[in-house]
């Protein structure tokens, strides 16, 4: 960029472009610095490592999930603010006043309650319970307070109390989940009242909002008009429910957070930390960028965000990430603020449905599916090519419309490039390499780290360990490798435990080596600390989807107990007349509807509560099922006026958040009609890889069909975008858009007949198009 487009467009800080990368469902909002810094970050660091613990020694259900939500809340509470930009200045006269109010209430409470205090856990937790709320409306009104940070000590002191009042209970706590003790309530209470608080601060106030009003819900059923009304449940029920039970806070949602998506987000991060996200990127600018075009940056994009979010599993980090690095390329081109910012935001957003990481809600489809996880990637394949197909299309069309200047964004070679660091791509496909070998989905991703790990090892600036750390590494594995049968237990003399033992060994090397480099002021050894860092920033990514799992699973347990999703389910059919067509185009508002204000994980998690029961009553397969509701809780987040990914785009692009909006919308439209192709008939199954009875094909026939579907819906995908954008091959007239859309919407329907007259229509209108460009030359793009 010229100086001038500095100063117009100046760059955003780290902090700033972090800050933009927390998506909906949350992200590290803040950084402390100092001692409370360095405790995070270890706290952080320590949650990557228990979760790998996980994967190589046997622990107890109720004991792993618990200390796992318990220590992420704590942390949740130090690293997301009471208060978002909180002012920071000096306490006044005010401050100190309403300090003291709130000090001479707590001494009051400790002196008038004592037999309160006498009752064991349950006065303990009650006077800390009133105390946080007491203190709570004031912390949030006084800067004062906020910085002291003193309530949120409080409540990640309250979040390990419930951990450990759960691991020291838990035999005795499986016979009371419908007649808890006063410790059982005032626990429980405890734990779902900062369950809220920290979704509030992850997520906003919107979730939290919702979840009491299904717990509302829940205790005045026999008040609530029909047909929704109930039998109504007790406070100590509902508590007892969603505490003492694997079916409330710490159900499938926690449990998948606290295994699938917690290692996904290690890999992630370790892939990225050690050079991938940056190499995919250079290598789609290279592929694409080479020759001056004016398709080039809208190409380099789509390819770039594709790529990135196989990585990053995350759309709105993805679209930052891109951004910050693809806008000054795009506004050389002529991109204008506006349109340049919603291409990045429709390429971002892909990431969330782009294998092998997807977004969190895909591995909670697994557990609710009971499949493996590698089902879910085969189901992912198409409907991903198809996002991306549509939104390269869109671009083309506009590098036509808009008339932008033909650009060379690059001038290295791709093979070049990927001699040089192609083997992050094998790093990128381990995962379904070993999945597709039979290995379970987490010893999948540990072994897909391992790999990632030594790989990165090749070249010095992507080091993960430094070169005396990963020696150490390999020699103790080898060690125990022979000595191990003969020192360790039957169960645990294992080559994969050998190999975190001794990536272990190495990480403590090289972080020691970091440390007497730091204080004797030397030059840090290279990957020093880049394991460190990606499991420190894997931890924290996952915060945030913590926090949201565990307040849908809240809404999870009360759905369960009222059974609101066949009552609704049952209305929802009723409204769509039986008709799938119907109750898919209903399912799909709802969809939309909840995902403008609910982040993506938690929308994903109450449409299949409540909505995939009424699509399978009109015949809609259950994995379709599943993969609408995913499908649409992912493009919400491209939906004003909650459009995260796009927001985000137009502060690097410095565009008008709203026209962003509308332009990444007009980008991700023709996906919006691809979950309705695996839907509205058997034969759209093979879009998610299956056959029109629901298994994987297994013979040259079945995935023949597989073949012709993704050929049809691409076609679909063609026509449907000409519609749109009013371009084919030069500038459609109303009858050729028209033709070209028709014929797309023909093709999405299945059958023979159907497909002919959609192709039919297709060949119209590019008979149309070649007879005017050669009548008008002229209209042909450059």
């Amino acid at each position: 960029m010229t100086q001038a487009g500095r100063d117009e467009h100046p760059q955003l800080t780290a902090e700033e472009l972090e800050q933009l990368s927390a998506d909906s469902d949350g992200g590290p909002a803040y950084r402390p610095d100092g001692m409370l810094g360095r405790l995070t970050a270890f706290t952080a660091f320590g949650i990557s490592a228990y979760s790998l613990v996980w994967t190589q020694f046997s622990l107890n259900t109720t004991f792993y999930r618990s200390s796992f939500l318990a220590i992420c809340l704590a942390l949740g509470f130090l690293v997301y603010p009471l208060v978002r930009n909180a002012p920071r200045r000096r306490p006044g006269a005010t401050e100190y006043g309403v300090a003291l109010i709130g000090l001479g209430g707590l001494a009051w409470m400790a002196m008038t309650w004592p037999p309160v205090l006498a009752g064991g856990y349950a006065g303990g937790v009650a006077l800390a319970c009133a105390a946080w709320l007491m203190l709570y409306p004031v912390a949030v009104a006084t800067p004062f307070f906020q910085q002291t940070r003193a309530l949120d000590w409080l409540a990640a002191t309250l979040a390990i109390w419930t951990c450990i009042y759960l691991v020291v209970n838990a035999d005795a706590l499986r016979t009371r989940a419908t007649v808890p003790s006063a410790d059982d309530l005032a626990l429980g209470g405890a734990l779902m009242l900062l369950v809220l608080e920290a979704a509030r601060r992850a997520t906003g106030w919107v979730l939290p909002a919702i979840t009491i009003g299904f717990l509302a819900y829940c205790y005045f059923g026999p008040w609530i008009p029909e047909p929704f009304d109930h039998r109504g449940f007790s406070v100590a029920r509902i508590i007892g429910q969603n505490y003492l039970t694997l079916e409330g806070i710490f159900s499938t949602p926690v449990d998948v957070a606290a295994t699938f998506i917690i290692l996904f987000t290690i890999y992630g991060a370790v892939l990225e930390r050690g050079g991938a996200g940056r190499f995919f990127i250079d290598w789609s600018f290279a592929l694409f960028g080479r020759r001056p075009s004016a398709a080039a940056p809208g190409r380099a994009v789509m390819a770039s965000g594709f790529l990135l979010g196989t990585v990053s599993g995350s759309g709105i980090a993805t679209t930052v990430t891109l951004a910050s690095l693809a806008w000054p390329m795009l506004k050389r081109a002529g991109y204008t603020p506006a349109v340049g910012g919603g291409m990045l935001a429709a390429s971002g957003i892909g990431a969330v449905l782009s294998p092998p990481t997807l977004g969190a809600a895909a591995f909670i489809i697994a557990e609710y599916l009971n499949v493996e996880y590698l089902a879910i990637l085969a189901y992912a394949a198409i409907p991903t090519v198809l996002y991306y197909l549509g939104c390269w299309l869109t671009t083309e069309a506009d590098a036509r419309r808009l008339g932008v200047h033909a650009t060379r964004i690059s001038d290295a070679l791709p093979w070049q490039l990927a001699k040089r660091e192609g083997y992050h791509f094998a790093s990128l496909a381990a995962v379904a390499v070993l999945l597709v070998l039979g290995m379970s989905s987490f010893m999948a991703v540990f072994w897909s780290i391992v790999v990632a790990i030594v790989l990165s090892m090749i070249r010095p600036e992507s080091r993960l360990l430094t070169r005396e750390g990963f020696g150490v590494a390999v020699t103790v594995m080898l060690a125990l490798l022979l000595l191990g049968p003969l020192v360790m237990d039957e169960e645990d003399a294992r080559f994969s435990v050998y190999v975190f033992l001794g990536l272990s060994t190495g990480l403590a090397l090289s972080g020691f080596q970091a440390l007497r480099a730091t204080r004797r002021g030397r030059p840090m050894p290279d990957g020093a600390t880049g394991l460190i860092e990606a499991l420190t920033e894997g931890a924290r990514s996952t915060i945030g989807i913590v926090a949201t799992c565990a307040c849908a699973g809240i809404i999870v347990s009360t759905v369960s107990l009222t059974g609101l999703g066949l009552t609704l389910s049952s209305i929802l059919v009723d409204l769509g007349q039986g008709s799938r067509l119907g109750t898919l185009l209903l399912a799909a508002l709802a969809m939309w509807v909840l995902g403008l204000a609910v982040p993506v994980t938690a929308s994903y998690i109450i449409g299949a509560v409540m909505l995939v029961p009424a699509l399978s009553k009109v015949g809609v397969p259950e994995a379709a099922g599943h993969m609408f509701i995913f499908y649409y809780s992912v493009l919400a987040d491209v939906s004003p006026p909650t459009a995260l990914a796009p927001f985000a785009a137009s502060a690097i692009t410095r565009g008008s958040p709203l026209q962003t909006t509308m332009q990444a919308w007009k980008y991700t439209l023709p996906a919006f009609l691809v979950p309705f192709m695996f839907c509205l008939s058997p034969e759209g199954l093979q879009l998610l890889m299956l056959t029109p009875g629901g298994a994987f094909p297994d013979t040259v026939a079945g995935w023949g069909g597989i073949a012709l579907a993704a050929a049809k819906a691409c076609l679909a995908l063609v026509g449907l975008c000409a519609g749109l954008t009013g371009y084919l091959l030069i500038r459609a007239s109303v009858a050729e858009r028209l033709i070209a859309g028709f014929g797309g919407i023909v093709l999405l329907v299945a059958g023979w007949e159907t497909m002919l007259v959609g192709l039919a229509l297709l060949v119209v209108a590019l008979a149309l198009q070649l007879r005017r460009r050669r009548v008008a030359p002229s209209e042909a793009p450059a």
